[in-house]
């Protein structure tokens, strides 16, 4: 194929290639040459012009398949167009010789076809440059029409349409010959020729005005005959022209004056006058059919009429929206009169008036609600009111003439029925879309909505009040704040009018709708609701028989109440099960004697009472089982059970009733038998197996007795297809946008859909999809559906002896009927087997024994070979559960061989499309094809069936089963890859598309064998680029399809081939592609495009983004999208496009796509991206006009003008959206608070203004988040003050995000300040409208969020600036305060709790944060104080703010701190396990109702952390001391709070001690905790973790909670265990460290409590002898540690735990394993490091909790971790510093050796072992590392000796062995090279020097002190090189100095002869001193000033030997006087800065 890509066509490549593979090399370099002719220069293509056009001319005549034709033809006019255009005449008259030729033959069609097709691109390109050719060429093509086939017809007229597009107004001359040749086209018998009649005479009428003046009648009536018996895309061609022809002769300008004479102005009314006569007349004459109509025989087409009303919609959507606003109520009153009385024959039937309905509210739908905006909806919608306050007139006034005998016929009042129906589906429609944003309208008296819907209740027509009824339940969906008063108002309305039929069923519908909105309401309604509305419905029940003129709606009305209340759900209805059981009970005879009597007595209007009744009950149940699930326990399931049998019997008896009432009973009987089997069917089997036989025949007689002769397959079947195959079956079954109307026309003329009048039970149900109404099939056909459901599942669990006859009995039944009958007999019978065989498999059941396969196989093959296609589906798919089912292999075999030999012998379409699909779908269920010998077998039948050019039907369905076995086979197909993909591409180069069945199957091949292929396709072998080429072709024939869902099918074609090879798709064609389909008319067209979007802007979303934007900026003509992408590229396109999508798939598609983009590219094209989502919100500013701010800042006048600012931008006058509705600013807003969370992983500089203006500066292109900060406020402003509760929610959740990650943003210009401080006033006026009366729950506890994040981010220090956030907390304190009895009762109780809470937790957080504040400060100021004291002014300034914080919470704190500990109460309630449910108090708890528990839960979980945390900090903080004066009289049980605040005295328990209540709080605390912590789930909020261990140490950083705690074993260990489990589970460093906080508390508690313990036992016994007293603390006198009992045991565990887990070398298990032996040291990380310090702390304290004894155990264990960390972490680092390890472990070593124990009697000698042992084990560290001594830190070692040395009893260390090795360390650390090591070394041997008993300190002296006095001798000849060397020096001197010190006396001369020459050899003479190195200077001035010191102290000494030396005399004396001024400045230098050593020392000063 390579080959292929050449300019010229290679021909010698070219005529080496077989016959097929020629066409595809040719189609290659069509393709090829397409994309290379616009880049080539003009000259190449001048020089190779002639052989090219000569090249592509002779494909002509090579008879080329359709899309080759079109490419030759289109190469040839660009290749004209940028070339030379002189050979072109010769070209055109070549094309017009071919078509004139007179060879008829079929194989000389396609020569002739591309002869037109060149001919129409040519014009089309060149258009007026070919002068006047073009009459002639016009007339040739025309005449060539008159005996041309369909194929030639159709090719025709597009041709026909490119040389009109081409030629403009100069085609004048020929457009009435092509009119009267369209209009013959335009009605012709091909659909594809319809459509491409419609396309020309569209072009057509651009230029000819004859269309839309004189002629516009004909073409009318023209296009009406054209809708007469099409197909959907025929429709969908002919109602564009139609709409397009009507709103051009609208909108026409005066045309010029040749043509005046003729032309008149058309009105509006005329319009739609022509257009209404279509929809109610249809295409017959007027003549023909007024005669029909007198007869009354004549309706209206369906086609017709669903035609006309797409075009209705496209005249409108032409107009634009502007006219529908402005001319609505024109529009509106013309399509309302549509479905009035003034058309009686539109609506003679029911049938046709369900029609007409739905046809008019699509078009109301399709264009109020698709074209506006929500303003110009709001203003639709009063309109329609007032339409129907119109109507509601005229009823009344029918109504009210009741009283004279000559009442006007019903005809008026039905009359406005359908009319009202219409009004109000759009009304709730229209409410139902704008949600919340609808308020302003409902609010507005003058329209009165709600009135007017609720006054429509009472019509006497009872399809109009269900719709006022449902129109009402969009209302409460819209606007929650509704639902519980329309319920108040309804329930009253019933009670008051309970004597009318009308009002009685009227308002039960009403109430039954609102309850079933009430799940889509997440607020609620109060649960005392569902109280009232049973004892309503049940006083209905009850008096029904009391007046028979009501009783059929008393009834009806009573239990449909019941069914509807059902939806509440358990929580409701386990209150009213009871007496909804008894009513149950009741209405069925308890015995079938009883029965019998009933069957005696009544008549027929009783029994229609008692049907209904009892259908009613059925429904209630069913409603029961389905919404309340968790209440079915066995015992309510018994409860449910007797009545079934006598339901079951009644209906077994139903026949010989409705036999001796009458007809009348037709109807409820139906019913009442539809009603039982969906209950059946819902039940579980096992409980009515007792009636299996009798149901079964019934079922039986109902499927193969129908009553109605109606064909049930469209909605029979669709279900028990597999979706794959209903593709098949054409656009029909498929989604589209136009699928509410068209499907009247899938469901044969008998019936028209379904209506909600045929089942007043569905308007409680949810509805299948959005705010469409419930559309219930007539009971006549619902009755078959739930018999063929209830049927599978009966069938699927009857014995398999009793199947056998059933299925016999069932084909029989078929064998006797005839003709249509039979049809509709097999159908059913097929359905409800098919059901039952799904049934059987999911429950692995076996089908029976041989005879009942046998009787199976018969009936499922009948079907295979019926004439209704989807039948044929239908059974094919039940051919293959039946294989699934059967499991067998030689039965599977079998079924294969019958259709294999069917289809070798068949001849006629039927058989062999239901076989071919049979062999697609047979090993569907069985886990593939397995068998070659099979596949191969299948693949030969398939490959010829879907050659066969005679049917395209037979085609289509072998292609497509292809495709389901290429799936089915997987990698077994492999072999057969090529010749299939070839068959593939063969067919689609030759193919007519005009067959587009055929391409679609054609592309599911091509996907499925792309599927196949997979990965492999990346390849680069000879074989897969091959294939690869092959498949791209065929996606390229694919996408030049005209069909739009063969371009959908080559779209996800190219999926896949990008998905498996990126590199080899060429994206940039692929974008657009996508880009030009956006906004097809065709819903899965768009659906495609949007999915291959998503797969690629996963990967490349940059490169998709601007691909687009280029595609638009290189705008070829035919390219324009109705998106403006090169204003606001393809995010805002797709935005654009989301907000006008109705489909929720698509709309969640396009969420997600933009998700995706947005994730890679938001950091990158911030601007861009903010900027859209500004576009997107400012909408709603401009919706809302928003008030600017309060008057209280006017002061302020930069921040009003900042506000001002987010209101004035309304007078942009270009908004790229228009507006857009609330869902898409919703998600605009999500999209905001994504962008902020992706810049805050791409870096700090997105959040530092300084940062971010630095890098601006340098890179103009760089954009920072920080520098939009207003943008985002203004954003989250607009969005949180808008009308939509949802955008609020959003707007305020976005400013929360604002807040939180810009808090700590600096403002540079003015330091000490926050940026976000500037927008104070912005952020109280979001937060202002949320703390409104009526704003709803949700929304004000968002803003409590907000407000405490906003006072707790210490942005505003300025108190007075805070009041007015803090103020809006205090007003909802306010309201929480006034308890339950202020709630208002307009949602569910436990949105208040909601509220309540989020207010609390709003406090706890700013008390929290003040509280920490506040400590944080009183730190500083501590630390101030240490430095200096000029910080005090300052340090007042900063506690002003904080303690002032405090001083705002402080105020409200005692009413808090009451409301806190009674939510915490609460929560512990709620928390207890479902066994104590009967101990929790009957009435709720403080802030939740018994009732609503389970809603109130997730509340209390949300923020119960923080609340605990806060208590704990306000108990602390007073101590525990404080009770309230008022609390001593009240039990804590139930604190304080509303609702115990009003009880009379009387009640109140007794008074509790202080004690008593502090010791409650601190249990409730610690009780809370405890819980919380040990049953944690995994989705566990870290927050909340962090609170409760913040509030535990709070707690215990008390000492009255210490002692409890400490004074309680079990409670500290089992809190122990709890924080162990937690530091298991919990990776994060914050949460462990945070635990070990509280585990060291509890420790520090058990010490104090043993401490306590000890101190009074020496008092109190402090008389007796010593040896008497009992020993405290753990491990009493023996040293055991019970596990589990003990807390040292406990807190050693959680240690190891945290040390092995950061330290795995420490266990001793694994240190014998070799992965552990390599023994190179770990470097931990900070965390690490910071949690194994803490860890040690805790382990050097729990020997002091522990008996003697006890310490004697735990020693060991201890000294082992302590010596190991170090041991394991002891590694050099680069600076000298420590590492934090290294020091805890030395801090904890000395904290360990330093306990009393090691000196106490009981324990002395033990501790004594076991410190030598340690000792011995740390000097063996030096010994264990042979070569990595390098890193192995000594000096941490030496310390570590040391410690051990000064720290411990001298007989630990004495010992001599042990003393020696020690000295040996010293020794070699000594002659370290390390300036370093030596100085710390000498730091350590100073003060083992100074260690007070002589024993320990000789030795070292002895050993070490001349070696050190040596290599001080030493210095004097090398002197010190560095400051490192001096300190050592320094160092050394010191040593010495101090051992002369502590000396004896007679030993002291000696010394100091030693030391004075060492320094006075340090000395330097005046010259040396000039030129000497700083080093030298600072030793020498060092030496003086210590030769100053020692001089007078050891004064004989110095004299003698300056005496005995005079050179040193003379050296001392010349240093003293010619330094003796710099001195003075030196020592006083000195004086103030004592050298760096003193530092050092502080920070490593273990000793």
């Amino acid at each position: 194929m390579e080959l292929a890509h050449s300019l010229l066509l290679n021909e010698e490549a070219y005529n080496q290639l077989g016959g097929f593979q020629k066409a595809e090399f040719i189609f290659e370099w069509l393709q090829f040459l397409e994309k290379l002719l616009p880049v080539t220069s003009r000259a190449d293509i001048r020089e190779n012009q002639k052989k090219l056009v000569e090249q592509l001319t002779s494909l002509l005549n090579n008879s080329p398949g359709p899309p080759t034709r079109r490419l030759v033809a289109k190469n040839l006019a660009v290749l004209y167009s940028t070339g030379d255009t002189f050979s072109v005449y010769q070209t055109i008259d070549k094309c017009n010789e071919l078509i004139r030729s007179k060879d008829d033959s079929p194989s000389y069609l396609p020569t002739k076809l591309a002869a037109v097709v060149c001919l129409g691109y040519l014009y089309k390109k060149l258009g007026r440059i070919l002068g006047n050719s073009f009459t002639d060429t016009v007339g040739n093509v025309l005449k060539a029409m008159k005996n041309a086939e369909s194929q030639g017809r159709y090719e025709i007229m597009l041709s026909l349409q490119n040389i009109l597009k081409g030629l403009g107004a100069a085609a004048i001359p020929c457009h009435r010959d092509i009119y009267k040749a369209a209009r013959s086209c335009l009605t012709d018998r091909s659909m594809a020729v319809r459509c491409a009649a419609a396309k020309c005479l569209l072009e057509l009428q651009n230029e000819a005005v004859f269309m839309w003046s004189t002629d516009l009648d004909s073409v009318v009536t023209l296009c009406f005959k054209s809708f007469e018996g099409s197909n959907y895309d025929v429709r969908l061609a002919v109602s564009k022209l139609l709409g397009t022809v009507l709103a051009r002769a609208l909108t026409s300008k005066q045309p010029t004056a040749s043509t005046r004479h003729n032309f008149r102005r058309i009105s509006l009314e005329e319009v739609m006058e022509l257009l209404g006569t279509g929809f109610l007349r249809g295409s017959c004459g007027f003549l023909r059919a007024s005669g029909d109509m007198l007869k009354g025989t004549s309706s209206v087409s369906r086609d017709v009429r669903v035609g006309v009303t797409q075009a209705y919609v496209v005249f409108v959507s032409t107009l634009g929206a502007q006219w529908l606003e402005r001319n609505f109520s024109a529009f509106l009153s013309h399509i309302l009169d549509l479905v009035s009385q003034s058309h009686p024959k539109a609506i003679q039937n029911q049938m046709d008036a369900i029609g007409c309905r739905r046809c008019v509210s699509f078009i109301l739908r399709a264009t109020v609600g698709g074209l506006l905006g929500e303003k110009a909806q709001i203003t639709a919608a009063k309109e329609i009111c007032q339409a129907i306050w119109k109507l509601k007139k005229v009823v009344d006034a029918a109504m009210s003439d009741s009283n004279l005998e000559t009442r006007i016929t019903t005809t008026d009042v039905t009359a406005s029925q359908h009319v009202l129906v219409c009004a109000l589906q759009e009304l709730g429609s229209l409410i139902h879309g704008l949600g919340t944003t609808a308020a302003p309208l409902l609010q507005d008296s003058s329209t009165g909505v709600l009135e007017a819907v609720i006054s429509v209740i009472l019509h006497p027509s009872i399809s109009v009040r269900l719709t006022a009824a449902w129109c009402l339940r969009c209302i409460a969906v819209a606007l929650p704040s509704y639902v519980s008063l329309l319920l108040d108002r309804c329930i009253e309305r019933l009670s008051v009018l309970k004597s009318s039929p009308e009002a009685v069923t009227g308002y039960s519908f009403a109430v039954a709708a609102l309850l079933g909105a009430v799940k889509h309401c997440p607020l609620g309604i109060p649960h005392g609701k569902g109280k009232v509305i049973m004892t309503v419905a049940e006083d209905m029940l009850c008096s029904a028989s009391q007046n028979s003129r009501i009783s059929l709606q008393r009834t009806q009305g009573g239990w449909l109440l019941i069914a509807a209340l059902m939806t509440l759900g358990p929580a409701v209805v386990q209150h009213h099960l009871p007496r909804m059981l008894l009513l149950w009970k009741c209405i069925f005879p308890s015995s079938p004697k009883d029965l019998e009597t009933e069957k005696t007595r009544g008549d027929s209007f009783t029994w229609q009472v008692t049907l209904e009744g009892r259908a009613g009950a059925l429904c209630a149940i069913k409603s029961f089982v389905s919404h309340c699930a968790g209440l079915l326990t066995d015992e309510v399931v018994q409860r449910l059970l007797p009545p079934l049998p006598s339901a079951v019997d009644l209906l077994t008896q139903l026949s010989s009733i409705y036999k001796s009432y009458g007809n009348s009973l037709k109807t409820p009987s139906t019913v009442y038998r539809h009603k039982l089997y969906e209950l059946l069917a819902v039940l579980p089997p096992k409980t009515y197996e007792g009636s299996f036989c009798a149901i079964l025949k019934e079922l039986v007689t109902d499927l193969t007795v129908p009553d109605s002769q109606i064909d049930a397959s469209t909605f029979l079947l669709p279900p028990l297809c597999h979706e794959n195959d209903l593709l098949l079956l054409g656009p029909l079954l498929q989604e589209t946008d136009h699928r509410f109307i068209e499907e009247q026309l899938l469901l044969g003329n008998s019936i028209a859909g379904g209506s909600l009048e045929y089942d007043p039970y569905s308007i409680y149900e949810k509805v299948a999809k959005g705010d469409s109404v419930p559309k219930p099939l007539p009971p006549v056909l619902s009755v078959i559906s739930a018999a063929t459901r209830l049927f599978g599942v009966i069938f699927s669990h009857v014995a398999e002896s009793h199947r056998l006859q059933v299925l016999e009995q069932l084909l029989n039944s078929i064998k006797q009927t005839k003709g249509s009958r039979q049809q509709i007999v097999q159908l059913n019978v097929v359905s409800a087997f098919s059901t039952s065989l799904k049934h059987l498999a999911n429950c692995k059941g076996s089908l029976g024994p041989e005879e009942v396969r046998r009787s199976a196989l018969t009936l499922v093959l009948g079907a295979l070979e019926s004439n209704n296609p989807l039948l044929r589906c239908a059974a094919a798919e039940c051919l293959a559960r039946l294989a699934q089912v059967v499991s067998d292999s030689a039965f599977t075999a079998g079924l294969a061989q019958v259709s294999f030999d069917k289809l070798k012998s068949a001849r006629d379409v039927v058989s062999r499309t239901g076989h071919s699909l049979a062999l697609g779908c047979l090993y569907r269920y069985l886990g593939g094809i397995g068998s070659t010998q099979h596949l191969n077998a299948c693949v030969g039948i398939l490959y010829t069936l879907s050659q066969d050019s005679t049917s395209p039907d037979v085609q289509a369905w072998a292609l497509h089963s292809l495709s389901l076995i290429v799936d089915l086979a997987g990698p077994l197909y492999h072999v057969h890859v090529e010749p299939t993909l070839s068959l593939v591409l063969m067919l689609l180069l030759t193919v007519p598309p005009a067959y587009a069945e055929v391409h679609q199957s054609l592309g599911r091949c091509l996907n499925a064998l792309i599927t196949t292929l997979g990965p492999e396709l990346q390849g680069s072998s000879m074989t897969v680029s091959a294939l690869r080429t092959s498949c791209l072709l065929g996606c390229a024939v694919m996408q030049d399809n005209p069909d739009c869902l063969v371009q959908a099918q080559a779209i996800s074609c190219l999926q896949q081939l990008h998905m498996f090879a990126p590199r080899h798709v060429n994206l940039s064609s692929l974008v657009s592609c996508l880009c030009v389909n956006l906004c097809s008319s065709y819903l899965l067209l768009r659906r495609a495009v949007v999915a291959c979007l998503r797969q690629l802007v996963q990967r490349e979303a940059a490169e998709v983004s601007e691909y687009a934007v280029a595609l638009v900026k290189e705008s070829r003509e035919d390219f324009t999208p109705d998106v403006n992408i090169r204003e606001i590229g393809l995010e805002g396109a797709l935005l654009g496009l989301l907000d006008k999508e109705l489909d929720q798939r698509l709309c969640q598609d396009i969420k997600e796509t933009l998700t995706h983009m947005l994730t890679s590219m938001a950091v990158e094209k911030l601007s861009f991206w903010l900027k859209l989502c500004k576009d997107v919100l400012a909408a709603s500013a401009d919706f809302n006009t928003v008030a600017s701010l309060d008057t209280t800042q006017e002061e302020e006048t930069a921040k009003v003008d900042d506000a001002s600012v987010l209101t004035s931008d309304s007078d942009e006058r270009f908004h790229p959206f228009s507006n857009p509705r609330w869902p898409t600013r919703v998600f605009a807003a999500e999209c905001v608070c994504k962008i902020i969370s992706q810049c805050e992983n791409a870096g700090s500089a997105h959040f530092d203004i300084t940062l971010a203006q630095e890098r601006k500066q340098r890179d103009s292109r760089d954009d920072f988040l920080v520098l939009h900060l207003a943008d985002l406020i203004r954003m989250a402003f607009m969005a949180a003050t808008d009308h939509s509760d949802q955008l609020r929610l959003s707007g305020l959740q976005t400013l929360l995000i604002v807040v939180r990650k810009f808090a700590a943003v600096p403002e540079p210009e003015f330091p000490g300040h926050v940026i976000l401080e500037q927008y104070q006033a912005n952020v109280g006026a979001a937060l202002r409208p949320a703390f409104a009366p009526e704003t709803p729950p949700d929304v004000t506890a968002k803003a409590c969020q907000v407000c405490s994040a906003w006072i707790a981010s210490g942005v505003v220090s300025d108190l007075n600036d805070l009041r007015r956030v803090h103020q809006l907390l205090v007003s909802s304190l306010v309201k929480v305060q006034a308890g339950k009895e202020a709630q208002s009762q307009q949602y569910n109780e436990s949105t208040s709790t909601m509220e309540i809470l989020a207010v609390l937790k709003a406090w706890a957080e700013v008390y929290i944060v003040a509280v920490e504040k506040q400590k944080n400060q009183s730190d500083a100021h501590i630390h101030c104080l240490k430095t200096a004291n000029s910080a005090e002014e300052s340090y007042r300034d900063v506690t002003s703010s904080a303690s002032g914080l405090l001083d705002l919470v402080q105020t409200d704190l005692g009413t808090l701190s009451k409301l806190w500990l009674a939510a915490l109460q609460d929560f512990a309630l709620l928390t207890l396990p479902s066994e104590y449910a009967s101990q929790l108090p009957a009435e709720g708890g403080t802030f939740y109702t018994a009732e609503t528990i389970e809603n109130a839960r997730p509340h209390y979980y949300n923020s119960w952390a923080l609340i605990l945390y806060a208590t704990a900090l306000w108990l602390t903080s007073t101590g525990f001391i404080v009770v309230d004066p008022d609390e001593g009289v009240n039990n804590l049980s139930r604190p304080v709070t509303p609702t115990t605040m009003c009880q009379d005295s009387s009640t109140r328990p007794l008074v509790k001690s202080p004690e008593d209540v502090n010791t409650d709080r601190f249990h409730l605390i610690l009780g809370v905790s405890v819980e919380f912590l040990c049953s944690l789930r995994s989705d566990a909020a870290m927050e909340n973790i962090i609170a409760c261990l913040r509030a535990l140490q709070t707690l215990f950083d008390v000492p009255w909670p210490r002692s409890k705690i400490g004074g309680d074993q079990e409670l500290g260990v089992e809190l122990l265990n709890v924080l162990h489990r937690l530091i298991l589970t919990r990776e994060s460093p914050d949460i462990q460290l945070a635990a070990l906080e509280v585990v060291r508390l509890i420790l520090f508690a058990a010490q104090e409590h043993v401490k306590e313990k000890r101190r009074s036992a020496e008092v109190d016994d402090g008389a007796a002898e010593k040896e008497t007293l009992p020993e405290f603390g753990e491990g009493k006198d023996t040293g055991g540690l019970v596990p589990g009992k003990s807390l040292v045991f406990a807190t050693l565990e959680l240690c190891v735990c945290i040390l092995v887990r950061q330290l795995p070398q420490l266990n001793p298990k694994l240190t014998c394993s070799p992965a552990v032996q390599s023994g190179k040291h770990l470097l931990l990380s900070e965390d690490g490091s910071r949690l194994v310090a803490a860890a040690l702390v805790i382990l050097s304290d729990v020997p002091a909790v522990c008996s003697p004894e006890g310490s004697v155990s735990v020693l060991p264990t201890i000294l082992y971790l302590i010596i190991g960390v170090l041991k394991e972490t002891a590694v050099k680092l680069r600076d000298g510093q420590l590492p934090l390890t290294v020091a805890a472990s030395l801090q904890a070593l000395k904290g360990l050796l330093s306990s009393p124990m090691a000196r106490a009697e009981k324990s002395r000698t033990a501790w004594t072992d076991l410190l030598r042992s340690a000792l011995v084990t740390v000097l063996d560290c030096w010994d264990q590392v042979d070569g990595l001594l390098q890193e192995l830190d000594e000096v941490s070692l030496l310390t570590a000796i040391t410690i051990f040395v000064m720290s411990t009893s001298p007989e630990v260390t004495t010992v001599e062995c042990l003393q020696k090795r020690c000295i040996e360390k010293f020794k070699i650390t000594l002659d370290s090279k390390d300036p370093l090591v030596q100085y710390k070394c000498y730091q350590l041997l100073h003060s083992i020097f100074q260690h007070p008993n002589k024993t320990v300190s000789y030795p070292y002296i002895h050993s070490l002190a001349p070696s050190i006095v040596g290599k001080l001798q030493e210095t004097e000849k090398a002197k010190p090189e560095n400051a490192a060397e001096l300190q050592v020096i320094q160092e050394g001197i010191k040593v010495v100095t101090g051992l002369t010190a502590t000396a004896e006396e007679e030993h002291r001369a000696h010394l100091v002869a030693c030391l004075l020459p060492i320094l006075i050899s340090f000395l330097l003479d005046e010259n040396a001193l000039v030129s000497a190195t700083n080093s030298a200077k600072n030793l020498h001035e060092f030496a003086l000033q210590n030769l100053m010191q020692i001089g007078p102290q050891y004064s004989s000494v110095f004299k003698k030997l300056m005496a005995s030396s005079p050179t040193m005399k003379a050296r001392l004396e010349s240093a003293v006087k010619g330094n003796q001024e710099s001195i003075k400045v030196k020592t006083a230098k000195h004086a103030k800065n004592p050298g760096k050593s003193s530092s050092i020392q502080l920070k490593t000063n273990f000793l």
